[in-house]
């Protein structure tokens, strides 16, 4: 099988990634957004109000002072500076709330198209990708997105308002001033670039690190039962330190530098604030401040109100650089959600589709009902000449020459050759290995071959539509899944349009239905946990009814008995029977016991099928078959 691929630590486009998440921002919550921005912006504006207002206080209360004003005037500054301040307080709760609504409504839509493109991926994507890694989409990606949205983003819109409405005000009253400002403010942001930039990288190593540790606790969870058996604990906590030990250093380099912003740019400001205080006041004390025939205290309230308002211009860069590591942490996870979202879905050139077809008085065929119990399951086979034809199903299948490998460059299978005819019984046995699975992948075109053909009912199955292939095709696996539902839902799982009586019937075909009566509730016990109340046995029986509820011509049985005691094995194998008849079969087989009275056995070695014919012929022909079963 193919080997999982080393994850990728660097992330490859931040801005395009943030301006993917801005285009379903605005494409499915456009008017909440834009609603969201116009509460920030004022936001923004008001909660700077003070730092402009305090000059106009500072000169309105001179001039009470100088007679020329009342108290009455410092009272209406007081009144608007109110109204103003509960206008932005309620801005503020405002865009918080919406912002909220937003990031939850993204998150769900995100999950929702991540899971609608998973159903879509070739089972290639989850042979190599280990589930600990995808599940992380769903959380730890997601939680970091989701504090991108409702935090970083309206934060960052803030600042940038912030700093821009500083800057209209710094330049109107005093451009040296102002200079004197964004030259700090450049020794700042090279600061900011330099720690910055060191503790970006760290971010995206540090996500990865995460899925590591949650896939290693998946496996060690759902193997406890092997871990005991073999007592292999002591290793298990080695080898989860050295996993949980790798992303404790990730977190760590990513933090380490993340930490030192908040002094760094703390006494940075301070810095700043005494360089404006000391050239404004030798400013002001020369009068540059100032136009001819203002007075000393506007020269002083200029001075003032610029260093409050310069510390607005700066304090927003401060929080900018302390959402830093928030976006770089968000947009490391969301590039992973994106990832999993551009996955190339399973490609299906088919054009070939099951149907049910009848017959007319002439004996012509015509496309039926699909749920008509009398008509007939059959291909319908448009030509490019526009005509159309209808082949019954009959479940024969020709592979022949196939090579394949799932790499490209070792070859699991070479010039295989299998013909079965309706209702035949096909064996497939070989050590572990040997290539008997890789044939069920290649039939569910789960993977496509590299050379020859495979046909069925003289159809090239490249033809066929994949999801039409596999509704024909029944599989029963050595490993059963069941899902958090009734006995009756998973056995439905095979066909969803199943009434009660088919499921129970199909239940009775593969003789469970006798343990599932002396169920607590029957047809209606809800199994969780992947069935764990059952035994392996019950569980197999519940797997057999599913395929017989979906009465697929040709089945699978991919070691469907290798799990099980012998006196569980006769019952399945006798529920397997029952099954098989008049269906086209292939058996994948370590147990010689179950593949006896198959109308054809072929021995695997190495991809390649050494030996075939029938028990007798193999046995007299005493080769490797004949040692088997020795």
């Amino acid at each position: 099988m193919p080997q999982n691929k080393p994850p990728r630590l660097k992330s490859k486009n931040p801005m395009k990634t943030l301006g993917r998440v801005f285009k379903i921002i605005f494409t499915k919550h456009g008017f909440l957004f834009g609603l969201a921005i116009f509460c920030i912006l004022f936001a923004a504006v008001g909660s700077i109000y003070p730092s402009m207002m305090l000059k106009e206080l500072i000169e309105t209360v001179q001039n009470v002072i100088d007679g020329t004003k009342t108290i009455a005037d410092v009272g209406a500054l007081v009144i608007r500076s109110a109204i103003i301040f509960a206008l932005v307080i309620a801005s503020i709760a405002t865009y918080n709330q919406l912002m909220v609504v937003i990031a939850q409504s993204v998150l769900r839509d995100i999950r929702n198209d991540m899971f609608k493109g998973m159903q879509k991926l070739p089972i290639k994507y989850f042979d190599t990708h280990p589930f600990g890694d995808t599940m992380s989409h769903y959380t730890n990606d997601t939680d970091t997105l989701e504090m991108l949205i409702s935090e970083s983003i309206p934060n960052i819109v803030n600042s940038l308002m912030s700093i821009t409405v500083c800057l209209v005000y710094m330049i109107i009253n005093s451009w040296q001033l102002t200079i004197v400002v964004l030259l700090t403010v450049v020794g700042m942001f090279f600061v900011i670039r330099g720690v910055g930039g060191k503790s970006a990288k760290f971010f995206m190593a540090q996500q990865r690190a995460i899925a590591s540790v949650n896939g290693y606790v998946e496996e060690m969870i759902n193997g406890q039962k092997v871990v005991k058996v073999f007592c292999y604990e002591e290793k298990n906590k080695q080898g989860f330190d050295k996993v949980n030990g790798d992303w404790c250093d990730k977190a760590t380099s990513a933090n380490r530098y993340a930490n030192i912003f908040m002094p760094i740019m703390g006494n940075l400001t301070y810095v700043q604030y005494a360089i404006v205080a000391i050239i404004g006041g030798v400013l002001a004390a020369n009068g540059r401040l100032i136009t001819s025939g203002a007075s000393a205290a506007s020269a002083f309230a200029l001075v003032v109100s610029f260093l409050t308002v310069s510390r607005a211009f700066t304090m927003p860069i401060n929080t900018v650089s302390q959402q830093f590591n928030s976006i770089v942490m968000a947009l490391a996870g969301a590039e992973r959600i994106f990832e999993l979202m551009d996955e190339k879905p399973e490609t299906d050139d088919g054009y070939v589709t099951l149907v049910k077809i009848k017959y007319d008085q002439s004996g012509v065929a015509y496309q039926a009902d699909m749920n008509d119990k009398s008509a007939i399951w059959a291909w319908r086979h448009p030509h490019g000449d526009g005509t159309l034809t209808y082949t019954e199903l009959k479940g024969r299948v020709d592979l022949v020459n196939v090579d394949f490998s799932y790499d490209g460059v070792k070859q699991v299978l070479s010039d295989i050759n299998i013909y079965v005819e309706p209702g035949q019984k096909v064996a497939l046995i070989g050590k572990t290995g040997a290539g008997k699975t890789t044939i069920s992948n290649l039939l569910n075109r789960f993977y496509d071959i590299d050379d020859g053909k495979i046909r069925y009912d003289g159809i090239n199955i490249n033809k066929i539509k994949k999801q039409d292939l596999r509704r024909s095709l029944g599989v029963v696996l050595q490993d059963v899944n069941l899902f958090t539902g009734t006995v009756m839902e998973n056995i439905r799982y095979g066909n969803p349009y199943a009434t009660d009586e088919e499921v129970r019937a199909a239940a009775k075909l593969a003789h469970a239905d006798d343990f599932i009566e002396r169920l607590p509730q029957g047809y209606d016990t809800v199994l969780s946990g992947d069935g764990a109340n059952l035994s392996q046995g019950q569980r197999q029986l519940i797997s057999i009814a599913r395929v017989a509820v979906a009465d697929p011509p040709v089945m699978i049985l991919d070691e469907a008995t290798s799990s099980i005691d012998t006196r569980t094995e006769q019952l399945v194998q006798s529920g397997m029977d029952n099954l098989m008849k008049g269906r086209t079969v292939f058996v994948i087989a370590h147990r010689l016991s179950t593949i006896r009275n198959s109308d054809c056995i072929m021995v695997m070695d190495g991809g390649r099928i050494i030996e075939r014919g029938n028990h007798k012929q193999l046995m007299e022909k005493q080769g490797v078959y004949y040692a088997l079963n020795k």
